[in-house]
This record gives C-alpha cells, structure tokens and sequence, in this order.
C-alpha cells in the first residue's frame, strides 16, 4: 500500500493560501523610535516590511486592520511571490477588500473573498465578479498612469516588463479569454490530483481524511475544524458553503497555474491545479479568534467551527477596513463623533473605498530576486521587518539579512499545519530555520517562550529587544535525508493539466528555475540516487525545478 505520509507533496507546488494564521506585522515590528520622526516625510516614522511567500494577504489586511493600535506610521508592504498568479490573487484580494461599500455590501464582499480565496468552485454570481474584475485589471496594468490614479495602494514599478505582460495574461484568463470550463476543468483536475497523491489509498480517503483531521491537525491547534466540512473540501476542493451545494459549479479559475512540461521531446505548457489538497484554507482565519467566545467548548467539542469562525474574522476584517483611513484624533472618542449643533453627522474618515492613498503602499517585487535585493542600495538595511513563508524558507540567506535593518526582526512561518510532515521531521525543520536564520545574522529572542507556528528573531549584534516575542528553540537533530516521491519530482499525468489555449503567453514562473514552487519536502531535502526514475511519456525539464540548497 502506497502512502504519502512524510514525503509533504500534498503542499503542492504552488501556494494559494498560508499555513498559519493572520498576524498583525506592526506588532512584530520594532517599536517606533521617536527621533526618526524628524527624518520622514511629513514627520512620519515609516514600517517596511518585506515579506516571501505571504501568498494571500492577510498578514496586510490584519496589520491594516491593527493600524488604530499603534503609532501612526506611514506602512509600506514589500511582496515577494515565486509566480505571477499569487501577483494577481494579491490585487484581487485587496481591490475586494477596497470595494465601495454602496456597490458591494458587507456579507456580500466577505462571502465572495471566502469562495474566492478558498474554493475550487464559485457560485456563477462570484464567478461573474471575478471575471468583472479581472477585466478591469487586466485594462490597468498596461496603464501606468490610469494605475496609479484608480489603485493608489499598488506600485508595480520594480516588476520587469514581461512579468507585467504575464500579469496581464493572467487577469485575461480570469476574465474568460476561453470561455466555458472545459479550459479549466476543475473537478477532474481535483479529483485526478487526489488520485495520483493517495494512490491505492484513494478508495479509504474518508478514512484518511478523518485521520489527517483527528490525529494530525487536531494534535496541533487546530480541533476547531469539523470532520463534514474538512471531508467536503477533501473530496471537491469547497471549503466554504454558503449556500446550497448544488450552487457551486463555475471552476475558480484563480487557483489555475502553468507549468512547463516536456512531451515527447518537446516542452509544453501546460495549466493545472497544483495546490494545497491535505490542510485546506481553514487555519488561516478559522483557528483563532478575538471573541474568545467563538472558540468555546461543549463536552469538550467546539461549539463553532472553522468555517463559521473564518466567516465572522473575515467579516470583522473587511469592517474594519472600511475604517481604516479615520483620523487618529476622532478615534475611540464617541464625542468627538457625534455630530454638530444640530444634529446632522459630521464625516470623521475619508470615504471607505479610497482610504488615504499615502497611508500604505504594496510594492510587487520581481519574481527570484530575493538573492539580488541586497545590491540595490535602496533595499540595503531598508525593512525593519522580513516575514518568510514555509515554503520559501531555503531563500533565507546573508543577502536576504544584508536588507533588514540593524535590530530588524524575522518571523519565520514554520510547518506546524503541513499534514504531510511527521514530528521529527516538523522538529527537524524548526532545527534548520534556527540554521538559516543565524547564518544570515539573527539571533532567537532571549528568554522566550517557544511558539510551534512561527520562529521570531531579530538583527544579531544589536541590543535585545525590550519585549519578549516567541522563539523557536528545538534541540532535534534534523530528520535523515528523505527520498522525494514520484509526485514531489515528476508532474502530474496527463490528466491532471490543460494546455494553454487562445495565445496567451504562459506567466513568468514557467520561465524561471528559481520561480517556481517546490514541495516543502523539495525546498529542504537534496535528491538522492534512489529516487523513481520519470516516466519517458512525460516528464519535467530539469530547469524548471526549484533550486534546491546545499545542506
């Protein structure tokens, strides 16, 4: 009987949404130092903030969210992505969370980023959106000007000019450049996918779903999520039902990617899903909540689950964005919003969907230049805070060091969510974060207690930070080198990808070796002669692997 356990291949090769929940980075950030106030723009200290593999955005929504908190500070978010489709679902993400509330309401904008961000299939009401959107998007980026004017939150500049034209090609996809959804079968391709990665097991995966639930995501936070709705998601890729089920039949075309493939001697491209099929979308808002009293117990069972918790977080989110852009001075005083003389209401924020446009900035760096940043003197020692996903943790490195400022912090997201993963082998990554993150010039925080989902550090050779945050402190050696499976080092059948039709251009990570996402297992473990030799049918070109480090 064939089994997937350890080898982390459900991660897939492309990200769509994070292992970890939403953070608030300013409370990660250093604290504001009164005297570079005079030094800023306007008397504003600035946050920097460069962070790989944040995937969907919801580290910048919450921080934003967060913002009444703390110091003013003029906020910008440096986005690093390995492929120009987690680009688009960046700016699909926050021109949703920007929408004019006399368009699109409250429930209507949080149930529409739910299916949006976390199902493979779409009502056709979101489906519509999404293409309305899209085409709106695709119009823009070819227009600087018109850009910067209608999204003034967004800066491109540091893309290259193919990466917008990919970015381009796919907002066009999304739009319906083909139309109908044989271009992008989703359910034969969830299912295929689900095929190929249980294999024999594939006719027990109730029961290997209840047991990834139960004895996996539970044991590790997360017993909030319902064994009916993580089955659901298991089976058809619907995390979220909102409505009735028969409703969700339009492929989500935002979770599609490229991929180049060689047949028979030639190099195709192809497109497919090849996303996350064992953890799901629910740990991000769905594990941990500021009303503590969605996360009560009866009988020792939750009396909510993820589903409902991630509706009300993402709800709340979007809520709170609509005013983030109230002045300081009116917040948290009722009476200085009451109203005038006689009694018409004063306006105390400008309008909820054009929040004050110098406030925060989204900068999309150029894919695969993590390792070049540093010779830029503009990025030298310029953020104050680097945030690394899981899965881009082998780019961590003293180039990547050489950009954060002294006494700058790294949060690390480690892999406590990854089903695939034994514990040695989640101890042995912690072990080997704790590697990387002293070679590139950071030391853990002294004295803290230690955290199983993030690993916290800060510039070395500077003084202490004054607040403990949590580190990651394991002593476990890492885990013996492991033989990648056949679905970590070869591409899926045939079955399980589309080729690309209507002339449009296959996006940037098709390109580039070091754009393109490898499993976790892929990132950290060097290949060894014992691997299963390819299929001749069909096989991926060497480059067009992730580079894999040297440990």
């Amino acid at each position: 009987m064939t089994t997937p356990a350890g080898s982390g291949t459900g991660f897939g090769s492309v990200s769509w949404w994070g292992l970890s929940p939403a953070v608030d980075l300013q409370a990660e950030s250093p604290p504001v130092d009164p005297d570079s106030q005079a030094d800023t723009e306007h008397g504003t200290p600035e946050l920097n903030v460069l962070l790989l593999g944040s995937v969907d955005g919801r580290h910048l929504l919450r921080t934003l969210t967060r913002a009444a908190l703390w110091p003013r500070r003029r906020l910008r978010f440096y986005v690093l992505e390995n492929n120009m489709e987690a680009v688009a679902r960046h700016m699909l993400i926050f021109s949703l969370a920007l929408e004019d509330p006399e368009k699109m309401g409250l429930q209507e904008r949080s149930e529409t980023f739910l299916e949006v961000w976390g199902n493979a299939l779409l009502r056709p009401s979101v489906a519509a959106f999404v293409r309305t959107q899209a085409g709106r998007l695709a119009r823009l980026v070819p227009e600087p000007d018109r850009l910067a004017e209608q999204l003034p939150w967004l800066s491109l500049g540091a893309l290259k000019f193919r990466e917008r034209d990919a970015l381009e090609a796919v907002f066009r996809f999304w739009a319906g450049g083909e139309k109908g959804p044989e271009a992008f079968p989703m359910c034969r391709l969830w299912d295929s996918r689900l095929r190929h990665y249980l294999g024999s097991r594939y006719d027990a995966r109730r029961g290997v779903s209840d047991w990834d639930l139960h004895m996996k995501l539970h044991d590790r936070g997360a017993r909030v999520i319902h064994t009916s709705e993580f089955r659901r998601w298991r089976d058809t890729g619907v995390a979220f039902e909102l409505r009735d089920s028969s409703a969700y039949h339009v492929p989500n075309r935002t979770l599609a990617s490229g991929r180049l493939l060689s047949h028979r001697g030639e190099r195709v491209a192809a497109r497919g899903y090849w996303g996350d099929i064992v953890t799901g979308p629910f740990v991000a808002f769905g594990i941990e909540a500021d009303d503590e009293t969605l996360l009560k117990t009866s009988n020792g069972q939750p009396t909510k689950t993820a589903g409902e918790i991630t509706q009300h977080n993402v709800t709340e989110l979007f809520r709170e964005m609509a005013a983030w852009g109230r002045p300081r001075a009116t917040q948290g005083d009722p009476a200085q919003v009451q109203g005038d003389a006689d009694g018409s209401p004063e306006p105390v924020f400008p309008s909820p969907a054009a929040p004050v446009p110098e406030s925060f900035t989204v900068h999309f760096l150029s894919l695969g230049s993590a390792q070049t940043l540093h010779h830029k003197s503009c990025y030298k020692g310029r953020f104050q805070l680097l945030y690394v996903a899981c899965g881009m943790v082998h780019l961590l490195s003293p180039e990547l060091g050489a950009c954060v400022a002294p006494g700058g912090r790294l949060i690390v997201e480690l892999a406590q969510f990854l089903v695939d993963l034994r514990q040695e082998q989640l101890q042995g990554f912690s072990t080997r974060v704790g590697e990387l993150a002293r070679a590139a010039g950071f030391a853990p925080q002294p004295g803290a207690r230690s955290s199983q989902t993030f690993a916290r550090f800060y510039k070395a050779g500077d003084s202490a930070p004054s607040h403990k945050d949590p580190a990651v402190g394991s002593g476990t050696p890492p885990p013996e080198v492991l033989v990648p499976p056949l679905e970590a080092t070869n591409p899926p059948p045939e079955d399980l990808t589309q080729p690309l039709e209507g002339g449009i251009p296959p996006s940037e990570p098709l390109k580039q070796p070091s754009e393109s996402q490898a499993s976790l297992l892929e990132a950290l473990v060097p290949p060894t002669g014992s691997q299963t030799p390819k299929p001749e049918s069909l096989t991926v070109p060497p480059e067009t692997n992730s580079p894999i480090p040297n440990f």
